[in-house]
């Protein structure tokens, strides 16, 4: 008998990776594993998320990680070992940079040379190679243990080299060598820099993450005057919130009347007018009113979480492009190895002195050391998705990145999207009928359905009838009896009649960009139910910068086609695919998708998830379902549909600077070991070479602050 078991996740914070090879191979470990079917290890957020089945426990994962000398720790610890590694990094290269200086100048100019200086440039580099150093030989040397190789490899080996050397020559007494201690101390020295500035900018990466999770109120107010911890609200609780407070967790408004600023949550920057009955958002600030709040989620399932949650998810995934750049790691440093040979034995083999072949090996190991190739994709990522999250974007996953780049049609639906979502019913058109008692009939079947437009129809009639046999016929309309007579209310094809007079009032109606709702009592109609959902006044706008980005826009709807069609123009949109039933809307997608055309669908109902997964690329409305925010690659926190083109742009910006870092990783090692190996370029240039390389991917990522909005 098989026994089958769920996979779960886990997250773990691994300390004491350096580069992406120790990435990688702490990877390569866990997905070896029985019962691991996938694991993801991420160095710029030190984050390893293993998929396993129940049987893998959490102790199984630690052990596999620290049997290869690394150290799991606690979320909790995850700043402490962060401050305690800057504070180590920082101690370390201020001792090299000390001991270093001198020992540079004594050995770079004449005229400050004394008898036994070269012994005083040992001690002080001996000191600053095997001290300073300490982190890069120890790394190497358990990495060797374990039959890998790292770039700490690369930097042990070529300073030690270097000092080994000039201790042969300095102790045997070589005339034609030449000491090369103060090599030695300037690689070090560089090195500890370079990585000191390095994490420095990784840790400003998350710092939109951060300050997301540090935004949220710390007590709440209870209705009797009472202030507890935030933490301890639970799900119908009620709390005050006085103007200028956060608000202490999602809710609902029971009273009370404000404007709220949401911008740090959803990147909206004009303040929200909530009453009672409207949904508000934990951390938000309630600008002038006083409200009385009703506690609705809580803990983890509040928006705040989950949007740090999904963005700590997105910053832990890998690109597609990155997994070249980690196969090609993970040859890297024993390829550079291997050229380092080969360069010492070929200056050998063509009669140069040793000191000459020496230089040019070191050379070659300080300049391959693929830092900068390690950091290009997963810092890109982890500075986008936090620009992101400042404006109310979440962005899934690197994956999500190229598929941004190649979409080239944005299929927008139109209700809650395009408009506001929020039907009214505006008018009732009876010709010959009683008006007041068709609405009350309509009024009465529509109550029992969840659409907005029957929301809009039910709400405009005080009195509901009783209602039996009720029927839901998806994009056609209800049909059920109400004091013994059939009502129908939808489509005309929902009736076998539709009187001329009675069409002409729902032309007139859809001319106007209202949406008409027939009702009757039988096959017959008899009078018209005008329903208006408001254009967003950010619509048009959004369209129009679309448009600039190189992207056609359609509107997809299950409105008739002269109300979508007035819609559409009003908004700029270049196609409308009107009348298309929920059920219908995927295949329109793959429709479009079969013309050659890339996709990304922009909605927020239920009935859109099945076209946002059918897509090239889902992009789900915040304020819509859970449904939709879980089927889709992209969700913008807010309702403002402007924020699609801001997450376009983010997308497409950030996998451009990924490629640009790739890019200038690759040709820097392309072109800078050739020089090394032909002696163009000394072991102290190398070094400063290979630590520009990596600050140049690190501020080159940092840009992605700057990303600006249209909103």
């Amino acid at each position: 008998m098989t026994v089958e078991h769920d996979e779960i996740r886990s997250d773990l914070t691994v300390d004491g990776m350096t580069c992406a090879a120790c990435a990688n191979r702490v990877q390569r470990r866990l997905t070896t594993l029985d019962d691991v079917s996938d694991a993801q290890v991420n160095i710029a957020t030190g984050r390893a998320s293993v998929t396993h089945t129940s049987n893998v426990g959490p102790e199984v994962l630690q052990t596999a990680i620290e049997e290869l000398g690394y150290k799991v720790i606690e979320d909790g610890e995850s700043d402490e070992a962060e401050d305690r590694r800057e504070r180590d990094l920082r101690a370390r290269f201020v001792v090299a940079a000390i001991l270093t200086t001198p020992a540079l100048l004594l050995s770079m100019i004449p005229p400050l040379q004394f008898s036994g200086w070269e012994w005083l440039v040992a001690a002080l580099s001996t000191s600053v190679i095997y001290w300073a150093g300490l982190p890069f030989h120890r790394a190497a040397v358990m990495n060797i243990r374990h039959g890998s190789t790292t770039m700490d490899t690369l930097v042990s080996m070529g300073s030690t080299a270097a000092w080994l050397w000039s201790a042969v020559v300095l102790i045997v007494g070589l005339e034609d060598g030449h000491i090369y201690f103060e090599t030695g101390s300037v690689i070090v020295a560089l090195i500890l820099l370079g990585k000191y500035f390095e994490l420095r900018a990784k840790r400003r990466s998350g710092d939109a993450i951060r300050a997301l999770a540090e935004v949220g109120a710390r007590t709440a107010r209870l209705e009797d005057g009472t202030e507890i911890p935030s933490d301890e609200l639970a799900v119908g609780m009620r709390f005050i919130v006085r103007p200028g407070e956060r608000i202490a967790t999602d809710g609902v408004v029971v009273e009370g009347y404000s404007s709220i600023d949401a911008s740090m949550v959803t990147g909206e920057p004009v303040p929200v007018e909530v009453g009672a009955g409207d949904e508000v958002i934990g951390a938000t600030i309630n600008a002038n009113g006083s409200l009385i709040v009703e506690a609705k989620r809580v803990g983890a399932d509040t928006t705040l979480a989950q949007i740090i949650r999904l963005v700590d998810e997105a910053q832990g995934t890998r690109a597609k492009v990155q997994r070249l750049v980690d196969r090609v790691s993970a040859v890297f440093v024993p390829l550079a190895i291997g050229t380092a040979v080969v360069t010492l034995l070929a200056w050998l083999a063509t009669g140069n002195d040793a000191d000459r072949a020496f230089t040019a090996a070191v050379a070659v190991l300080i300049i391959a050391c693929p830092c900068a190739l390690g950091l290009a994709t997963p810092l890109g990522i982890m500075v986008g998705t936090g620009r992101g999250a400042q404006l109310g974007v979440i962005i899934k996953g690197g994956e999500v990145l190229e598929d941004t780049r190649a979409v080239d049609v944005v299929v927008l639906d139109k209700t809650g999207t395009v408009t506001e979502g929020r039907m009214e019913l505006s008018d009732v058109v009876a010709p010959g009928g009683d008006g007041s008692l068709l609405l009350r009939l309509a009024a009465s079947i529509e109550a029992r359905s969840e659409h907005p437009i029957a929301a809009a129809i039910s709400a405009a009639s005080a009195e509901h009838l009783v209602v039996e046999a009720f029927e839901n016929r998806p994009g056609f309309g209800v049909v059920g009896m109400v004091d013994g007579s059939e009502v129908r209310v939808g489509r005309p094809i929902l009736f076998d009649d539709v009187p001329e007079d009675v069409a002409q009032a729902a032309d007139s109606a859809e001319r106007a960009g209202s949406t008409a709702v027939f009702v009757g009592r039988g096959p017959r109609a008899e009078a018209v139910l005008v329903v208006d959902d408001r254009i967003k006044d950010s619509s048009a706008e959004a369209v129009a910068a679309l448009h600039a980005q190189g992207l056609s826009v359609t509107l997809l709807t299950g409105d008739n086609e002269r109300t979508a069609a007035t819609v559409g123009e009003a908004i700029g949109a270049d196609t409308v695919i009107a009348e298309v039933l929920p059920q219908d809307k995927a295949a329109e997608i793959g429709r479009l998708q079969g013309m050659g055309c890339k996709v990304a669908m922009v909605g927020d109902g239920i009935n859109d998830a099945p076209a946002l997964v059918q897509a090239d690329l889902g992009i789900a409305i915040g304020t819509g379902t859970d449904v939709a925010i879980e089927a889709s690659d992209l969700t913008v926190v807010s309702g403002d549909l402007r924020a699609v083109a801001d997450a376009i742009g983010l997308s497409r910006r950030t996998l451009a600077t990924i490629k640009g870092n790739l890019f200038w990783a690759f040709a820097y090692n392309a072109a800078a070991i050739p020089l090394a190996a032909f002696g163009v370029l000394n072991p102290m240039i190398a070094a400063g070479a290979m630590g520009l390389s990596s600050l140049f991917v690190v501020s080159n990522s940092l840009r992605l602050r700057n990303f600006s909005s249209i909103r």
